[in-house]
């Protein structure tokens, strides 16, 4: 079984910086690519950023020139690198992972951690 483990979620002012984390274990086979989404209360959860395999990179425009992801495959560990945060980057950040076995695509999430900007 393949689970993720997030970390580096908080409180920040208004132009601060945070860092997310995303460490994957157990039954990892193939990964093909690796994200962050976000949903705040009321909203749809949404693509923040992701990388693939190749690494090839991602963002959504919102975030874009901010948000950096990045990854260590010795660390099975997705980063986020978040700068100049805004009150509206207030959401619970989750982490994905989709993974290619023999037979299927998977897709796996964390549990989510919370990132609250103030103004």
């Amino acid at each position: 079984q393949l689970q993720l483990a997030e970390s580096g979620g908080g409180l920040a002012q208004s132009g601060g910086s945070l860092r997310l984390s995303c460490a994957a274990s157990g039954s990892i086979f193939t990964i093909y690519a690796m994200g962050w989404f976000r949903q705040a209360p009321g909203k749809q959860r949404e693509l923040v950023a992701a990388i693939t395999r190749s690494g090839s990179t991602n963002y959504a425009d919102s975030v874009k020139g901010r948000f950096t992801i990045s990854r260590d495959n010795a660390k099975n560990t997705v980063y986020l690198q978040m700068n100049s945060l805004k009150p509206e980057d207030t959401a619970v950040y989750y982490c994905n992972l989709e993974q290619l076995t023999s037979t299927t695509r998977g897709d796996y999430w964390g549990q989510g951690t919370q990132v609250t900007v103030s103004s």
